[in-house]
């Protein structure tokens, strides 16, 4: 942390006033400072006696409201200072947020290979917050999201035969939404489109999602369009896009914030940008050194949360990755086709520094989701001790794996659907209650799909490839 001189020294035209109490040992001095259109912050130093040496020492976090400072949070300055050396209160939050509306994703998921409905999503868009305990978070589903044909999926998916209820070629694959309570608008300072993106079924299900080379970059599908539609509709509001997914989902995340920025999808007025940006968990490299310095340029923003002990962030590029010094020649001069490169700003996270979990290597339980959301919520930054900042249920860790210690009691995968949806009818039988359809389309689809094609760039860039 920077001395009380240096500090004075970065803004030498202000007095830098202090204020000095003790309690519980405790000797705590604030300084508060302030820097042109910029919302106020303050820097917390506290030094503890030595029965609380274990405990944080150092905290700083923005005093300002999220609305103020939410540009910040969504990466507008590639969240300097917001993660190191101290993870910042609303970056937490928010992170954990749309986290939980990834993990939202996994949990509506039909993928029971006896159900009539396998592929699809459990739950009507209407009634999809509500159903997962997330009607606190403010956002209405405007559209669900369907896998295309070139996806690999399970046997159980390609075998059925129940083509009237769902396509092996365009399962469920997560939805967008837009914030519609107004208390939360003023919360987030903006309303906030959102794009969520289901990963892969079963970790397994990586061998064949890693087997393709790069290829050439594409644009345009349902969910840009959809995008398209609601910033029309939100025009005089200020508006962020923020895509979210996990493992699969994070690597779609990645492509639609790009697809979304390259046909110029967020810029208003041809002028201004309304920010793009991706929370990512546990995503693989999507591209290569190419894909990502456009990414930087389109001003694409992604946090990337991996945790360390996680193979998937690993791959693919085990041989050439951004982390090898001569990339850039071998991608430009050689052409190599198995080069990529991870985009954005990385949080690393080490399962083992939590007292709650086991500190073995379960490859599939280190790569998943609600594990690397208690992560997050323990972490204060590099070489601090963990610590619960939200006292979020540890329980979740064990939702969907086996990763809890012991001796906390919580069975392993213990979210499971009442009687796998059966209900009893009229007359005493147990069935699976019909879902109602959903329409294919909005009326006014090829209206936005053109719009989206006549705003694509004339210009495409040069030999950004993708997986």
């Amino acid at each position: 942390m920077a001395s009380l001189p240096l500090l004075h020294h970065l803004i030498p035209s202000l007095p830098l006033p202090t204020s000095h109490t003790t309690f519980n040992n405790t000797s705590t001095t604030t300084l508060f400072f302030f820097s042109k259109n910029k919302p106020s912050l303050t820097l917390k130093c506290s030094s503890t006696s030595k029965l609380d040496q274990e405990q944080e020492q150092e905290t700083i976090e923005f005093e300002a409201p999220l609305s103020q400072v939410w540009r910040e949070i969504q990466g507008m300055n590639d969240w300097k200072g917001l993660i190191e050396p101290t993870m910042n209160p609303h970056l937490r939050r928010e992170i954990i947020r749309y986290g939980e509306l990834a993990q939202a994703c996994y949990d509506s998921f039909d993928f029971d290979p006896h159900s009539k409905y396998c592929g699809t999503c459990k739950y009507h868009p209407s009634h999809f917050f509500h159903k997962l305990n997330l009607s606190h978070s403010g956002y209405s589903i405007t559209r669900y999201l369907y896998a295309t044909s070139n996806i690999n999926l399970p046997n159980f998916f390609q075998n059925s035969n129940l083509a009237s209820v769902w396509s092996p070629h365009a399962n469920w694959m997560g939805y967008v939404a837009v914030i519609t309570d107004k208390e939360h608008v003023k919360r987030l300072g903006r309303r906030d489109i959102l794009i969520a993106w289901r990963g892969t079924v079963t970790y397994l299900e990586w061998i064949h999602d890693l087997k393709d080379i790069l290829r050439p970059a594409f644009f345009s599908n349902d969910q840009t369009i959809k995008v398209k539609r609601l910033l029309n509709y939100y025009k005089d509001e200020e508006v962020s896009i923020t895509i979210t997914g996990h493992s699969l989902g994070a690597a779609l995340a990645a492509l639609s914030a790009y697809d979304i920025a390259e046909v110029r999808l967020n810029v208003v007025d041809n002028s201004e940008r309304v920010p793009v940006t991706v929370f990512s968990f546990a995503g693989p490299r999507v591209g290569n050194l190419k894909f990502k310095e456009r990414c930087e340029e389109l001003g694409v923003k992604v946090l990337r949360v991996v945790n360390v002990h996680d193979v998937v962030p690993t791959v693919p590029g085990i041989i050439t990755n951004e982390k090898f010094l001569f990339q850039k020649y071998i991608e430009d001069a050689l052409s190599f086709p198995w080069s990529y490169a991870h985009v954005g700003t990385e949080i690393a996270l080490d399962h083992k520094e939590s007292p709650f979990v086991k500190g073995n290597k379960d490859l599939v339980s280190a790569h998943n989701l609600e594990v690397h959301l208690h992560l997050v919520d323990g972490y204060h930054g590099k070489g601090k001790r963990f610590s619960l900042a939200s006292k979020r249920d540890i329980a979740l860790v064990n939702k969907s794996c086996d990763f809890l210690r012991s001796e906390y009691g919580v069975p392993p995968h213990w979210r499971q659907d009442e009687n796998k949806g059966m209900v009893r009818d009229g007359d005493g039988r147990w069935i699976l209650p019909e879902r109602p359809r959903l329409e294919a389309h909005p009326p006014d689809m090829a209206h936005h799909l053109q719009q989206v094609i006549d705003n694509h760039l004339p210009c495409q860039p040069q030999q950004e490839e993708i997986m």
